[in-house]
Order: C-alpha cells, then sequence, then structure tokens
C-alpha cells in the first residue's frame, strides 16, 4: 500500500533509532507476590509520585492524530475530556471531510455519543409458547470497548487503573530489547480482558501496552462448513468512524531518557511466553495489537507522553501527537451529557 509505506517512512524519521519492544521476552518463575505491586509504584513515581497524580482530576488533552484507513491517510483533529474516575469523551474533527464533529466516551455505564446512536429497531415476536429472549444491548458493548480503550490510555498517564474499568496485576516476564529491559505486567479486568503492560527497567515510565482482540465469529460456508470471518479492523479506536475510543492517541514509541523505549514498528511479532495467548497464530484470531507511549515531558511536574503509536501485529496503523494537555481545568458537565 502505497500511502501507507510513505507514512512509515515518515514516522521512522520522526522517531529515528527507534526499536519496538519486544525484541525478546523472557518468561520467569512466578513473582513473588508483590513484584507487581512494586513495579507499578515505581512507574507511578517516575510520572510524578502518588501525590501529585492522586491530586489530579480532570484532563484535558488536545491534538492530532493521523490514521490509515485503505489507501488513505486520514488527519483528524482531537480533543479528549477526562473526569476521573469514571467519565471520558474523546472528540475528533477530519479537516479533509465534510463530516461534522463527533464524539464518543462514557458516563458511568452510560454511552455518551454525538451524533447520538439511532434507536433501537423494534424486537420481533418470539414464537408462539417461546420465552421472550433479552433484549440485546448494543450501546453496552460500545461503552465496555470505551471502556477498555480508557483503560489503555490511562496506563502510559498514570501508570494505574481506575473503578470504572480495574485491572488486576501480576508480574509475568521481563522483555529484552538491545537497548534495554522492561518489566511486564498482564492486567486482568471485566468480561475476560487481558493485556500486558512494559514498564522500562532503566528510567520505569511505561513503554508499551498490548493486547490480543477476541477471535471473531466462525460463519458457516455455504455447505455448512465453518469458513473464517475476516478479521476486524479496530474497534474502539480513537479516530475509527463511529468508534472513536481512548486509546486516545495511539501510537509511539518509549519514553524519555530511555532510547530502549523508542519504538518503531516491530519487524515481526516476538516470540511469546507460555501460556500467553497466540493472537495471530490461530487460523482466524486477530494479530496482536500494541499502543506505544513516547516522548514523555513534564506538565505540572508530571511526566506525560506526548505522541503514542498504535500497531496492529507488525504494521502501524495510527500515530498520535498530543499538542496540550490542561490539568484540573473546570469541564463544562454537558461534555459529558448522555443523550437518549
Amino acid at each position: 500500500m502505497r500511502v501507507f509505506g510513505h507514512w512509515c517512512a515518515a514516522v521512522a524519521l520522526v522517531a529515528a533509532g527507534a526499536v519496538g519492544y519486544p525484541s525478546t521476552v523472557h518468561t520467569q518463575a512466578p513473582a513473588a507476590k508483590g513484584d507487581a505491586t512494586a513495579v507499578l509504584a515505581a512507574a507511578r513515581q517516575a510520572l510524578g509520585g502518588e501525590k501529585k497524580l492522586s491530586a489530579v482530576k480532570t484532563v484535558i488533552a488536545t491534538g492530532r492524530t493521523r490514521q490509515v484507513r485503505g489507501d488513505n491517510l486520514v488527519p483528524i483533529e482531537f480533543e479528549i475530556a477526562i473526569e476521573l474516575p469514571d467519565k471520558y469523551v474523546r472528540k475528533d474533527e477530519i479537516p479533509a471531510q465534510e463530516t461534522g464533529v463527533t464524539a464518543a466516551g462514557f458516563n458511568g455505564d452510560e454511552l455518551v455519543q454525538d451524533p447520538p446512536p439511532p434507536p433501537m429497531p423494534a424486537m420481533p415476536a418470539p414464537p408462539a409458547g417461546a420465552p421472550a429472549g433479552p433484549r440485546p444491548n448494543p450501546s453496552a458493548a460500545r461503552v465496555n470497548t470505551l471502556k477498555q480503550d480508557f483503560t489503555r490510555l490511562v496506563l502510559g498517564l498514570f501508570g494505574t487503573s481506575f473503578p470504572t474499568y480495574p485491572l488486576t496485576f501480576t508480574y509475568v516476564a521481563e522483555a529484552e530489547a538491545p537497548q534495554g529491559k522492561a518489566d511486564v505486567l498482564e492486567g486482568k479486568g471485566p468480561n475476560n480482558f487481558t493485556l500486558r503492560l512494559f514498564v522500562s527497567r532503566d528510567t520505569h515510565l511505561p513503554l508499551m501496552v498490548t493486547w490480543t482482540p477476541p477471535a471473531p465469529p466462525q460463519r458457516m460456508g455455504g455447505r455448512g462448513a465453518p469458513g473464517a470471518a475476516g478479521a476486524p479492523g479496530a474497534p474502539g479506536a480513537p479516530g475509527a468512524p463511529g468508534a472513536r475510543g481512548a486509546e486516545g492517541a495511539r501510537g509511539a514509541e518509549g519514553a524519555r531518557g530511555a532510547e530502549a523505549a523508542r519504538g518503531a514498528a516491530p519487524a515481526a511479532t516476538p516470540a511469546l511466553p507460555a501460556g500467553a495467548p497466540q493472537g495471530a497464530r490461530g487460523a482466524t484470531a486477530p494479530p496482536e495489537s500494541r499502543l506505544y507511549f513516547a516522548d514523555y515531558r513534564d506538565v505540572d511536574g508530571l511526566q506525560l507522553p506526548f505522541r503514542l503509536r498504535r500497531a496492529v501485529g507488525a504494521d502501524t496503523v495510527e500515530e498520535t501527537t498530543f499538542d496540550r494537555y490542561k490539568l484540573n481545568s473546570k469541564i463544562d458537565p454537558k461534555r459529558f451529557e448522555v443523550r437518549k
């Protein structure tokens, strides 16, 4: 794909000398209790310290995302508004298209979306004598996806998850690249959600989050034989049509002061520890997704990433640059208004 190739070259220039994690992953024996807690505590200290991080109640972030859609490279201008612990919305505008401003997020367990979602069609009547089945709730599924996006983003900003989508972490491995090492934590959350967080051994800053989306459902072929469904594009990716979530600005490379953290798109999917999700190895499973954090800078005493890069398998699909963060600014409650 010509446009994609040209954009990858541009990204390589932005991140000259960058390398993606992991080059090699060594599975270790079960870590002593408290290792994951210690890694997260060191990360929060590197990000600014517990006192300063805990004092943050709101975040407003603005910037630009460049996203690959087919053969096109689409520029997106965004604004993210977060009111901790359970309010989030991302507003997107595509200058090259006359589609207007769109927004998606959540307020607690309610979907925030503009334009609002269309009304649900009437449910067909069940067969005579059959019990009525549960009414599907697409908004709930959408909120779940947005909360997962939010959770991945805030791991790079705060080094923790929040009660709106809590994760339980365990220490699983050590990752190695030519420029350095990273501790690897596995986080598990609601609805069988699992991710891995890579934290630099040198700077203790978050470097990357990886996850494997669930395999798409099998479709039956014309003769009843199962056929593989197409791999999903990237549900919940910010800037994606109808699915602007809180990866908030995907894709970048590493962290300030850690050359090992700088991430260009990995050349190949590395070997995974025993028991890890197989991702692209399965015939129908989607490839592993990766969100890189890079270019950490001081913002009111905190270290926040100003570049993100998102990759699917070996392909970079989105790069985001933050222009500005505003902390503890008052946010108009209408931003999180649930429209019926």
